[in-house]
């Protein structure tokens, strides 16, 4: 696997959870982990952390 192949697939993961996120946060689902509620203030900087993952993914793969 070459390192422009790699980050492709990482960036297209970190953005695929970014819109499963942002979906979540919209559509108003919630998620239970061992019995906590994970607040939609959570998703939010999951949104934002994914998506800046996902942005320096593909410049790193653009100038590989």
């Amino acid at each position: 696997m070459t390192i422009k192949t790699f980050c492709t697939l990482a960036a297209a993961i970190f953005t695929l959870i970014a819109l499963l996120q942002l979906i979540r946060i919209v559509m108003g689902w919630s998620v239970t982990l061992n019995g906590v509620d994970v607040p939609f203030w959570a998703g939010w900087i999951a949104v934002i952390v994914a998506g800046a993952l996902s942005f320096v993914g593909f410049r790193a793969a653009m100038r590989s």
